[in-house]
């Protein structure tokens, strides 16, 4: 019995003027604040190896029997907090900053370029992601992770996603990477740039904490770069900004599960600075593109309350670089040096000659579909009467 093991292509047409996509890949979200919506996102999320490393079996049952039961309520209610008229923040601004992008990339390029958003878990996800750019004429991809930092169980998971997808295609485009940007000078002065605004318009704290999702600390014994990508961009961040060394610290958040992760934790940091009466913390996540629930709730409501409580006197949240015009000059401009020899700028692109080329290819397929080939020999046809 024979059957299609890949994609079949029915709207393959000769003549096509071949598009650059571009994959913008985001973590995900649920659909919506319910615990209904939450448990189906947390399910899918938690279920991938590359953000539990543990045997499969044994995770199975914790999650199914126990953080499943009870945890998507939980979620749901600080997921709440955060949502807006026009839906989760992080999906809202993302689809932004691709809307953005992509109008860049139209004035730029001569070369037709297409953007699409996909979530690792979620809506929009990763293979409908590109099954559009394939639809589009995407014969080329440049998958692009929003993560500054590469973490396995982050940009790692995304271009698993990816990969998945195109396993099952017949017709696999060519696909570019990006892994990081946590020490480009571009994102690194636009990061500046926001600090300095802040600052200008409510004056300096006494300490800058700059916090980022952690990750088990096995996973940097076993390899994973994410901690030293982490303390870098701080580094950089604070030479631009000229901070000394005593002016800013590094930390991480967003714990889950009861093995050690990457220390010094966030909320334990700040109680501690509360309790000796610092007078002023400000806040910044560099590794998030957006913020979300791990801003806005997780840092700028719940860990501000540890903070005052513990004895701080004022404490501040410096939001991410979200869709404002210089993230997006960061961007593009990371896109366009990847996207080098893919690409042609508009006054290099030659649209009548690829047009004309594009033609001449349909029409020479058209005369092909007139005369067939013989598979042995690679002749046309013989006459009526010899066949």
């Amino acid at each position: 019995m024979i059957r299609n093991l890949f994609s079949v292509e029915k709207d393959f047409q000769h003549g096509e003027v071949p598009a650059v996509g571009v994959l913008l890949v985001q973590l995900g979200t649920p659909a919506a604040p319910t615990a209904k919506a939450v448990r189906p996102y947390l399910r899918q999320f938690l279920s991938d190896p590359r953000v539990i490393e543990l045997s499969r079996p044994f995770w199975w049952l914790i999650l199914n029997l126990f953080v499943l039961t009870f945890r998507p309520r939980a979620s749901a209610k600080l997921y709440a907090n955060i949502w807006t008229d026009e839906g989760s923040p992080l999906l809202v601004i993302s689809q932004r900053i691709a809307e953005a992008i992509g109008r860049r990339l139209e004035e730029r390029m001569g070369t037709p370029t297409r953007v699409k958003l996909g979530m690792t878990y979620g809506e929009p996800s990763i293979p409908k992601a590109l099954q559009e750019l394939h639809a589009q004429g995407c014969r080329r991809v440049l998958v692009f992770p929003l993560f500054s930092h590469y973490s396995s169980s982050s940009t790692g998971a995304g271009f698993d996603a990816v990969m998945k997808e195109l396993m099952t295609w017949r017709r696999v485009p060519e696909v570019r990477t990006i892994h990081q940007f946590h020490d480009d000078p571009g994102y690194i002065r636009a990061l500046a740039a926001s600090v300095r605004k802040f600052w200008s318009r409510e004056g300096e704290p006494e300490l800058l904490v700059t916090s980022y999702h952690g990750i088990p600390r096995r996973y940097f014994l076993n390899g994973d770069p994410y901690h030293c990508q982490c303390h870098k961009t701080t580094r950089l961040l604070a030479e631009e900004l000229g901070l000394p060394e005593d002016r800013y610290l590094v930390t991480f958040q967003s714990l889950f599960g009861r093995e050690e992760w990457l220390q010094p934790y966030t909320d334990v940091t700040l109680e501690a600075l509360g309790q000796k009466g610092l007078a002023s913390v400000d806040v910044i996540c560099p590794g998030f593109s957006v913020d979300c629930l791990e801003t806005i709730d997780e840092i700028d409501r719940e860990n501000r309350h540890v903070f005052l409580e513990a004895g701080g006197k004022q404490f501040r949240y410096i939001p991410c670089l979200n869709d404002q015009d210089d993230h997006i000059d960061v961007l593009v401009d990371l896109v366009e040096r990847n996207l080098g020899g893919w690409v042609e700028a508009k006054d290099r692109w030659d649209a009548e000659n690829a047009a004309v080329e594009a033609e001449r290819s349909r029409c020479l397929a058209e005369a092909m579909k007139a005369k067939p080939v013989l598979p042995d020999a690679g002749l046309s046809a013989p006459p009526a009467e010899d066949r």
